[in-house]
């Protein structure tokens, strides 16, 4: 089982299907699944701004790594 797969199955579904008690559950599970994605980018992020400017090769990679994904396939601006 991949990571993805087991963090599902802790949040639970998020696609609405239409019956309103339901929904509000996977609502509930979205705003869930949203806090996670935004602590994971400033997570990310922060690593990333704390190793910009290191000379050493493996935290500039890691930094650049990071900055690279947030803007070219994330589509999050500097």
């Amino acid at each position: 089982m991949e990571l993805k797969e087991i963090v599902f199955k802790l949040i639970g579904p998020i696609n609405p299907i239409g019956e309103t008690n339901e929904d509000n559950k996977r609502f509930e599970n979205l705003k869930i699944m949203c806090d996670l994605i935004n602590d994971l980018i400033q997570y990310t992020d922060d690593m990333a701004y704390c190793n910009k400017d290191h000379y050493e090769f493996s935290r500039k990679r890691a930094s650049d790594y990071v900055y690279n994904f947030l803007t070219n396939k994330i589509g999050i601006a500097e």
